[in-house]
């Protein structure tokens, strides 16, 4: 007998479990509309990046390539349409490489992009958050101020209570890795 994992926290808040039940409603749905918004050439594209990424992929080659060369070694008394060195074979699998490649590319592309919109939503909230936090801060350092509560050497506080710009930030990450790439 399996039993559920325990979550006391959700348990004692149903907003909090509302919450986050809404929050896998909603990406569930975006991804379904996502899924449904591809073009005809996108789902076939996707549908044989997916089959060629499975088992019976390899199989049915397997089967294919064996047979090619049983019957044009001539061993089934069969008269060899593609006799060794097997040109035929290769400029067929050359061509279904070119186009086999070119599908999994499309797939990438495609989730490549919802990536990057997710990625952007993620982006996004973080810099929400971090604003509202930093708000916040300011606020309860207003309220310690008309309290009369002495909090004035915290310099953590001070600069957390700073309005962060992420060009300031992503300039700073740039400087960090060229540095690392400099001494490499």
């Amino acid at each position: 007998m399996t039993t559920q994992p325990s979550f006391p926290e959700l348990e004692n808040d149903p907003l909090l479990c509302d919450v986050i039940e809404q929050n896998i409603h909603n990406l569930t749905r975006l991804r379904l509309e996502s899924m449904r918004e591809r073009t005809p050439q996108e789902k076939m594209a996707d549908a044989i990046t997916v089959f060629s990424g499975r088992m019976q992929f390899v199989y049915f080659h397997v089967v294919w390539f064996g047979l090619w060369i049983i019957i044009n070694n001539g061993w089934l008394g069969i008269q060899p349409f593609d006799p060794f060195p097997y040109g035929l074979l290769t400029m067929v699998v050359s061509l279904e490489a070119i186009f086999l490649a070119t599908f999994v590319l499309i797939s990438q592309n495609r989730l490549s992009a919802e990536a990057d919109r997710r990625a952007d939503l993620a982006l996004h909230i973080g810099l929400l958050t971090e604003h509202e936090v930093t708000r916040v801060l300011q606020m309860l350092d207003a309220i310690q101020d008309k309290m009369g509560i002495d909090n004035d050497q915290d310099s953590e506080l001070a600069q957390l209570e700073v309005i962060t710009k992420p060009e300031d930030v992503l300039a700073a990450i740039h400087r960090m890795e060229e540095r690392v790439s400099n001494h490499k």
